[in-house]
């Protein structure tokens, strides 16, 4: 396959973080670009983040990722309105002001339509992509779901998967150090940038990985050491 490939990190509303990296990074229509989820909640502009990807389909091979918060949504959505509370102490409240609404049921139709169509994981030749965790003798697609989704490195953190392939991951967020977390299996892209962090953006091919923060106003550019 021709062009990059290309990752970035849980996004959370930074809308401003999100545009400042794609300028940086100049896609073109032959980039794979694959998103590690988590497009909602906690940051001020969920519904600015989901129009930007709707549109960044159209500007490279674009691979979105299941996060936990994107999961939570759909299943609010679907019916488990017992757990609307939670979402809303999760950063769900967030999400509705950046809407302008006062319930999860007034999100736009296309918007719930495109976290549908997110992926549990994704794979290249040398890597594998997923947003919260792996077991490491399980193939990807025998995997439950919540590992994939909700399971933290703190909780527990694997070894070598048994495909041989680096695991690309987000949902871990790095809130100490606000940079990526390389073992040499696995890399964690999380850089906390709806906090106090960074948002990061990774090319697999070279190593190398642009962070901003979430205003967009300082980038920097970086390799894996």
């Amino acid at each position: 396959m021709s062009g990059r490939t290309l990752a970035i990190g849980d996004i959370h509303g930074c809308l401003p973080a999100l545009e400042r990296l794609l300028q940086t990074l100049e896609l073109e229509k032959d980039d794979t670009l694959v998103l590690l989820g988590d497009y909602v909640d906690r940051g001020p502009d969920t519904q600015g983040v989901i129009d930007r990807l709707l549109f960044l389909q159209e500007e490279c091979r674009l691979y979105p990722i299941l996060g936990n918060h994107d999961e939570l949504i759909l299943q609010i959505v679907d019916g488990e309105t017992w757990k609307e509370g939670y979402w809303l102490s999760f950063g769900g409240q967030q999400t509705l002001d950046s809407y302008g609404v006062s319930s999860i049921s007034d999100i736009p139709s296309e918007h719930l339509k495109f976290l549908r169509k997110c992926l549990n994981f994704c794979e290249s030749e040398y890597h594998f992509f997923t947003h919260g965790n792996y077991i490491e003798n399980k193939p990807l697609e025998k995997t439950p779901p919540n590992v994939l989704r909700w399971e933290s490195l703190k909780t527990r953190m694997p070894g070598p998967h048994i495909s041989k392939k680096v695991a690309v991951l987000g949902h871990s967020a790095q809130k100490e150090t606000q940079d990526v977390l390389y073992t040499g299996y696995l890399i964690c892209l999380d850089t906390y940038c709806y906090g106090n962090g960074v948002l990061t953006a990774f090319d697999v091919h070279t190593g190398e990985y642009w962070q901003t923060d979430k205003l967009g106003k300082n980038t920097v550019k970086k390799r894996l050491r």
